[in-house]
């Protein structure tokens, strides 16, 4: 069933078929060619290589084998070995994994029909050395003649209703280089993650954490998508004038009334490179302001769990201003898939949170030009903890005509698990108006809770709290424990339609990115401490003065932590 939408892009070209870093598939897949206007431009690229056994040079060749001329290039393509880039000219060049991005100078970007531009390259390697085996120009794969590949049917870049259907998504290589070079990393190298635009330097790359710009990272998913008949690229947009009002870790780089800036600088060129008609055969899923307009709901005035920072956003109405401009300008791009951050059950779980939330969600979405069409789902539990699952208790149980919602740990709530939670919110978001088309999605990264300490089944029957306690997988000491869990594991792999209305299980989350750091360390990032990154603090009202079960000797958020990364690996479930 399609949502209601503009008509959709296509882009003219073919994507053939590419040995590169590798995109995970969540369902099945072809190859993925375009349509009309294939012949308006089209290339070949001639490789030649000057090998001396430790580096060689690279020699590329652009012809254009079409009928219009370029008013720019960006040639992509992938090694299949450890090569690395030393330097290069008559380009731009840049490597990120094995993939490797070339544009123009500006004084070559023009290649007339017939015409051919050449570029080069320095690179060291180790082992063999063989030659890449795709290239594409501008999005558009070049082939033997440049021509476009067969029609295969329904053109790319219609509006489907599960994005993730039938798709492979895009491996980022920045995290995968990270997690290959962990003992054991290997094995879960290739499994897609979001790309995280947490900053405005994160638009164009370079800084910290974020070495890899949007656009580079959509050129190399156009490379990895020539292996897929359908292709997602999931992208984080989180950056909101006082972000995280609750939570001092992931304070931003805006303050409280900088929506303008938020606008101008950050939404404005994210919509702008999003848009470009050479990504329009992409399904770009957008995952909108984690942790932001839930705290409009929990951690305000008169609640005990209210935060100054929380009060303001609220009075200001800047949180709800910026998701709705957001809404709106991406939403206005046909392959862009908009999923609003809906927090997890152990915050929004309650009946007084659930539908209060969902009234503001769709408020929200129905302001400053925006629309429920722009929307296409929700996610739940974004860089969280909380099990998808609990499979060995359920909220309708009951022990002794005590029912679990009475014990410690559930404490009234109305659901024990962040897929019980999905399905029953996307009920209430319905019923305030959202298109009846909406999926959910679960980030599954860290919620695995496996290794020697997990229940093998239910727990004993002598009082409802030692039923819950033996039963529940979910290692924290409370649900609103946030930072670096002790204990935790990778989850379930990505996968596509685990269960009706579920559009997918997704790493939004890259695992070994820290939550925030366990001390105070001076950043220019804008990225304060919160106790709760502490593995000593004591926890506050919104966790219920629980401890943080926090690790120890953990970065500032987003950056690599190591530690993290092997005790997700030992404690996986499903093991790895």
């Amino acid at each position: 069933m399609s949502r209601t939408t503009p008509p959709p892009r296509r882009r003219a070209g073919a994507l053939l078929s590419a040995g590169v870093l590798a995109a995970t598939a969540l369902g099945t897949g072809g190859l993925m060619q375009g349509t009309a206007a294939a012949a308006d431009f089209a290339c070949e690229v001639g490789y030649s290589a000057n090998d001396w056994g430790s580096g060689f040079t690279a020699n590329l060749t652009i012809t254009n084998t079409g009928s219009t001329a370029t008013s720019g290039w960006t040639l992509a393509y992938a090694y299949a070995g450890n090569q690395s880039l030393a330097q290069g000219w008559n380009g731009s060049w840049s490597q990120s994994g094995r993939n490797v991005t070339v544009r123009d100078t500006g004084w070559n970007g023009t290649i007339a029909p017939g015409a051919s531009v050449s570029t080069g390259g320095n690179f060291t390697y180790s082992g063999t050395n063989a030659a890449p085996t795709a290239f594409s120009v501008n999005g558009i794969a070049c082939g033997d003649d440049g021509g476009p590949g067969p029609d295969p049917g329904d053109p790319p870049g219609d509006r489907v209703d599960n994005p993730y259907e039938d798709a492979g998504v895009y491996v980022n290589p920045d995290w995968s280089a990270n997690a290959a070079a962990e003992p054991g990393g290997s094995a879960i190298a290739d499994e897609p993650t979001a790309v995280w635009l947490d900053r405005r330097a994160a638009i164009t790359g370079g800084s910290a954490g974020n070495s890899t710009g949007l656009r580079e990272h959509l050129d190399q998913a156009l490379v990895q998508a020539e292996e897929h008949e359908n292709f997602v690229f999931q992208v984080v947009v989180y950056n909101l004038p006082g972000r995280d009002c609750a939570a001092l870790a992931s304070n931003g780089e805006l303050g409280p009334d900088d929506i303008d800036i938020y606008k101008d600088e950050f939404i404005d060129p994210i919509a702008d490179i999003l848009g470009d008609p050479a990504y329009a055969d992409l399904r770009i899923v957008t995952i909108i302001e984690i942790d932001s307009l839930p705290n409009l709901i929990t951690n305000v005035s008169p609640r005990e769990t209210f935060t100054e920072q929380c009060d303001e956003m609220l009075a200001n109405g800047n949180y709800q201003e910026g998701v709705s401009y957001a809404l709106d300008q991406l939403g206005a791009i046909p392959n862009v898939y908009n999923y609003i951050d809906a927090g997890h059950y152990g915050w929004i779980g309650w009946d007084d949170n659930l539908v209060a939330s969902a009234e503001l969600f769709h408020e929200t979405a129905t302001t400053g030009g925006a629309s429920v069409d722009d929307v296409a789902g929700f996610i739940v539990n974004t860089a969280n903890y909380g099990p998808s699952v609990e499979p060995y208790y359920s909220i309708d149980d009951a022990v002794g005509g005590t029912p679990v919602r009475e014990s410690d740990w559930v404490d009234w709530n109305r659901y024990v698990d962040n897929q019980s939670f999905a399905l029953g919110f996307r009920e209430e978001l319905v019923s305030q108006g959202f298109n009846d088309e909406i999926g959910m999605l679960i980030d599954t990264s860290r919620n695995g809770w496996g290794g020697s300490g997990r229940p093998t089944g239910p727990g004993p029957q002598t009082d409802v709290n030692a039923y819950v306690e033996g039963s529940r997988v979910d290692g924290r000491f409370q649900t609103g424990n946030w930072c670096n869990q002790s204990g935790a594991g990778l989850g379930e792999r990505p996968t596509a339609s685990p269960v009706a209305n579920i559009d997918a299980y997704a790493w939004i989350k890259p695992p070994g990115e820290s939550d925030g750091s366990s001390e105070e360390i001076p950043n220019d990032e804008g990225k304060g401490f919160d106790g709760m990154c502490d593995p000593a603090y004591e926890g506050n009202p919104r966790n219920n003065f629980n401890m943080s079960g926090a690790l120890p000797d953990a970065p500032l958020s987003g950056h690599w932590f190591s530690a993290q990364f092997q005790e997700l690996l030992d404690n996986a479930y499903p093991p790895l």
